[in-house]
């Protein structure tokens, strides 16, 4: 069981974030932000596929219009990103953001920070205060070089600003494409704030290598029990950072939504075609909400054991499998009959009320 840093809680939309809440997962649309229709479309199908708040680039008035349309015609929480005018942060506040993603530093003087945080607190609305590798302060990249601890320390200073404003609902991210830069500048802040972490590697890269780096720094830090929501950053389809959150979550038993499917890598013993039974099983279960786990295994020396541990499995034999269900056998099948049989007893699963 994995002993998670404990913060103080805000409030987002309809969900809470940090102390006991779940580690909750978000995204961000790449959709043009003027688009109203086709970014409600990307924000439903991040919403199905089990995204708990979307976050939404605000870079101009006409984003704050369209964000005022979206909002009405979607009901997950959403974050309004703001850069370089606090008039934007107004206006997004005013068209119904649950969440603001800004730099205090870079919208203004101390009265527009003042004015932004004070409309904010009206509103119930937090505020996550985001620093990147690319934007740490002037002084402190002077001081400290680009590091960790020149990352910390511009967070510490945005905080500042906000909390002698009179605002505390604030949450805190410190990212970078680099793994180890990141995981230590979040560790070097975890007990210096209250505030619930907001943790990704930003910039991480294509679906494949993305994937990698994020369950590498992600999983070290939650591991540690550092983080409070999570974006797992990917250039492509947004849907697919959702998908690989949460399995990043379900593999440190911190989150369980959907299929879980263990499969073996396969080797000269397996009798079954492994590979593209999981890939259809895998596929079959994509959109799927309760938690459930698969063991699509090849051959009689490992496979009974998974296949018992899963709550539908099956160990191939020869020229077929096994099929266990709950931890028992339930039948025996040719090759070709596996997909069916596993989709049938994981119904039965479902009927019986789990």
């Amino acid at each position: 069981m994995i002993a998670r840093r404990r913060s103080l809680q805000v409030k987002v939309g309809r969900i809470t974030l940090g102390g006991d809440a779940p580690v909750r997962v978000q995204s961000m649309t790449n959709t043009n932000p003027h688009d109203v229709a086709a970014t409600v479309e990307q924000v439903r199908r991040l919403e199905e596929a089990g995204c708990e708040m979307v976050r939404l680039a605000v870079p101009d008035e006409g984003a704050v219009r369209a964000l005022r349309d979206i909002r009405k015609e979607v009901d997950v929480p959403i974050v309004a990103d703001i850069h370089f005018d606090h008039r934007l942060a107004l206006g997004a506040l005013e068209a119904g953001a649950d969440k603001l993603r800004i730099n205090p530093g870079n919208i203004g003087g101390r009265d527009k920070v003042e004015a932004v945080a004070r409309a904010a607190k009206e509103r119930g609305v937090p505020i996550r205060v985001g620093v990147n590798s690319g934007s740490i302060r002037r002084d402190f990249l002077k001081k400290y070089g680009p590091t960790p601890e020149a990352m910390v320390e511009s967070a510490l200073e945005e905080v500042r600003i906000l909390e002698e404003v009179g605002f505390q609902d604030i949450v805190v991210s410190l990212k970078a494409s680099d793994v180890p830069r990141t995981v230590r500048a979040y560790e070097l802040i975890a007990d210096r704030v209250p505030y619930p972490l907001h943790i990704g590697i930003t910039e991480a890269g294509t679906v494949r290598s993305g994937s990698v780096r994020s369950a590498v720094g992600l999983g070290i830090l939650l591991w540690e029990g550092i983080g409070d929501t999570v974006r797992v950053s990917l250039s492509g389809d947004p849907v697919e950072e959702v998908r690989v959150a949460y399995e990043i979550l379900k593999s440190l038993d911190l989150r369980r939504r959907g299929a879980k499917v263990v499969a073996c890598p396969t080797c000269g013993r397996a009798e079954i075609d492994v590979a593209s039974l999981a890939e259809r099983v895998e596929r079959a279960l994509e959109g799927l909400e309760r938690p459930l786990t698969v063991a699509v295994m090849g051959c009689v020396v490992n496979g009974p054991g998974e296949a018992k541990e899963a709550d539908v499995g099956v160990a191939g034999g020869r020229r077929g499998g096994v099929v266990f269900r709950e931890g028992k056998v339930v039948r025996r099948v040719e090759e070709g009959e596996i997909f069916d049989a596993l989709m049938e007893e994981i119904g039965k699963i479902w009927e019986g009320g789990r």
